[in-house]
């Protein structure tokens, strides 16, 4: 089933440095972005956001599909699937900066567990009239998970990787990223929603917090970024390490018991 697509959504948001330097203190890193310089891959997450009033909201702390630019899927679970992005150029600290959003796709299936529904969000910022930054954002939306059902196992990850660091992740962290993303997905700070109702084992590293880790490793160890895909494959809790990995321009998310969290491609 094909959903008519509403009309592009439109917002202005001024790309604030202390927003940045929070995200860099919060991941450990100097706090040192000023005005004028260009943000590091992806913190344009920090920005744009979709402040909706708590009527607005659905039961999992975000707002309600069928009321913005999403249309209504009827199915309750949401997970941000994967994107793709493309770097024109730098998005500068500091400066006014316009986001255009259209939806490109919304449909429902069935899949092997029930209905599915997938979404993909086209987003284009720009900054004094040019195009700096275009991403593809895939949605999926499910059903609450089922006592009798089995989950797929998910993938396992290579373990032949060029280079690899290990990092732990905490509730703090947890939240100070969905406060500077203004996510407020439950799954993420509620660990009695995220067990009971959505059937997770704790608290849900965000998938867009990987692909952050992910992106300023890439640029790190390849040099500016043109171009980035990531895919979630697995979740990941908040009690568990995960080791970043890259072979080449591929790199991965593995969790500890060697399953495959995320997979990316970094285009130069």
């Amino acid at each position: 089933m094909q959903h008519g697509s509403p009309a592009p959504q439109r917002q202005n948001d001024v790309l604030d440095p202390a927003r940045a330097r929070a995200l860099q203190a919060a991941l450990g890193l100097a706090p040192d972005l000023e005005a004028g310089r260009a943000l590091p891959p992806f913190f344009h997450q920090l920005y744009f956001w979709e402040a909706r009033p708590p009527e607005e909201l659905g039961r999992d702390g975000h707002p309600r599909t069928g009321i913005g630019l999403i249309p209504d899927m009827s199915l309750p679970r949401r997970m941000w699937a994967g994107g793709r992005l493309t770097f024109h150029s730098a998005l500068i600290a500091g400066q006014t900066a316009e986001k255009t959003s259209v939806v490109l796709s919304a449909t429902r299936k069935q899949g092997r567990t029930g209905p599915l529904a997938f979404v993909t969000l086209q987003h284009d910022i720009r900054q004094q009239g040019a195009l700096c930054l275009t991403e593809e954002q895939d949605l999926v939306y499910r059903e609450d998970p089922s006592p009798e059902q089995t989950a797929p196992a998910p993938p396992m990850a290579p373990t032949d990787e060029d280079s690899a660091h290990t990092r732990s992740f905490d509730t703090t962290l947890l939240f100070r990223y969905s406060a500077l993303t203004f996510n407020g997905h439950r799954i993420h700070y509620d660990l009695d929603y995220a067990r009971e109702v959505e059937g997770y084992d704790g608290l849900v590293t965000h998938g867009p917090l990987l692909a952050q880790l992910l992106m300023l490793m890439a640029e790190e160890e390849l040099g500016q970024l043109g171009a980035f895909a990531f895919r979630a494959t697995a979740p990941l809790t908040h009690v568990e390490p995960a080791t970043f990995c890259r072979k080449g321009s591929t790199l991965w998310v593995r969790g500890p018991d060697g399953r495959q969290c995320m997979t990316a491609e970094a285009g130069l």
